[in-house]
């Protein structure tokens, strides 16, 4: 099994700039790479592939490979998927919350592809055991692109049913679950900027540390 997580960190994550400056939110990014990567490691996934562009500056300190494409996410992921032949677990690196545990569960699950639905019908997580017999199509409905691939492929699938891996980071309000749930450099840096506020409602807000 090998890893493949897709980055941008030049201009990232522009809905949460409400939150946090360019500065931050780039810094942010590489943060929550590095936490994905860590989970990766000590799920123990040694073959792990970055796949960016040449100006989204990969950590050099990150024991990955970093590939680089200058195509549009479907292009480049699919063009990725041509040239491996064992099972590949793909994983946005907006996903700070995922855990080993996670990686193991899902590597342990007997079916074709396994699908982590993220929020509002996309799709956060694919393993797929047979790269030569699938390809994506994010954006849009994504979760629901990727079903239907399967089924026309003659793929088994399994929805995984997970809150923490349904939560990629896009909002500010997301950043609540980083405090809530997180754990690693991404918690600590989130941490270190905001603290949690009761609204008298039933969610928590962030607030700015003083």
């Amino acid at each position: 099994m090998r890893a493949m997580i897709p980055y941008k960190k030049q201009h990232a994550k522009s809905r949460l700039s409400p939150a946090l400056s360019l500065e931050e939110r780039e810094h942010f990014v590489e943060l929550m790479l590095r936490d994905v990567v860590g989970s990766l490691q000590v799920a123990g996934v040694s073959d792990i592939d970055v796949l960016t562009t040449p100006k989204n500056g990969v950590p050099s300190d990150l024991d990955v490979n970093i590939l680089f494409s200058e195509h549009e996410l479907n292009n480049a992921i699919n063009g990725y998927l041509d040239t491996v032949s064992e099972p590949v677990l793909i994983i946005m690196a907006d996903m700070p919350l995922v855990t080993p545990g996670h990686i193991k569960e899902m590597k342990s699950i007997e079916k074709d592809l396994i699908i982590v639905p993220g929020k509002g019908g996309g799709t956060n997580v694919l393993f797929i055991r047979n790269p030569d017999s699938f390809y994506v199509k994010y954006y849009d409905s994504s979760f629901l692109n990727h079903c239907r691939i399967a089924e026309e492929m003659g793929q088994s699938v399994h929805v995984y049913d997970s809150f923490l891996l349904s939560t990629d980071i896009d909002e500010p309000h997301d950043l609540v679950e980083i405090m809530l749930h997180g754990h690693g450099l991404s918690k600590s840096y989130i941490d270190s900027k905001f603290g949690m506020k009761d609204n008298g409602k039933s969610r928590v807000k962030l607030s700015l540390c003083q």
